[in-house]
């Protein structure tokens, strides 16, 4: 008995792996239209750039990378393989 669970568990994370999420915050989706000349500058060079988006969860750009199974967003890397991310914002200076 134990070896009909098998193949119907591995079917149902099989159909698990396939399901989108799709959120209703289109702002995180959204395409750079014109990625700024100083990431161009740094990205690594076989990196989507017309599919760009900013990830303000991580403060990175992400690029969209077609692969022969599937299509997914990956960080935009510089050629070191460091990730490309905006310095936080410096803290306010206090007043004296």
């Amino acid at each position: 008995m134990k070896y009909r669970v098998a193949p119907a568990l591995a079917l149902v994370l099989a159909l698990g792996a396939c399901a989108s999420g799709t959120g209703s915050d289109t702002s995180r989706n959204a395409l750079i239209e014109e990625l700024p000349e100083a990431v161009r500058a740094l990205a690594a060079p076989h990196q989507d750039l017309t599919a760009v988006r900013f990830g303000p969860e991580g403060r990175c750009y992400w690029y969209r990378h077609e692969g022969p199974v599937e299509t997914t967003f990956l960080p935009l890397r510089t050629r070191a393989g460091r990730p490309i991310c905006a310095r936080p914002a410096a803290p306010p200076a206090e007043e004296a």
